[in-house]
């Protein structure tokens, strides 16, 4: 298969709050807003798939790791500086979901969820 472009796409029950935490993390623009569906682009060779926001009025946000509302899919960060990174995401609206590990270790992730719930993980080192 052969496609020209890739794109994640997130249920939220307020999209406007979703793309735009996205677009903020990871440096990209909301492209395509209308009431059902939102767009983020990022630079060209940036390597970063689209991130499309689709309403969903009932969304029910992950309990992750509790499996009682299963996780619908998750991004890894892979990050350099993870203390920045992780200041970084607070500010714009995420929250730590899991330590799994100190910020002063070699490698390591931890969990953090967008404001619609949507988990991720910020990746450090091998």
């Amino acid at each position: 298969m052969r496609t020209t472009r890739l794109s994640l796409a997130f249920d939220a029950a307020d999209i406007a709050a979703e793309s735009r935490f996205w677009a903020d993390l990871l440096d990209g623009e909301v492209v395509r807003a209308d009431d059902d569906w939102h767009t983020v682009q990022f630079p060209s060779g940036s390597g970063v798939p689209d991130i499309c926001v689709q309403r969903a009025p009932d969304h029910v946000a992950p309990t992750w790791p509790d499996p009682a509302v299963p996780q619908q899919a998750h991004l890894d960060l892979d990050v350099d500086d993870v203390r920045a990174a992780e200041a970084e995401a607070l500010s714009k609206g995420a929250r730590l979901v899991e330590e799994t590990v100190a910020l002063d270790a070699d490698e390591g992730f931890r969990v953090y969820a967008s404001p619609a719930g949507h988990p991720f993980c910020l990746c450090w080192g091998e």
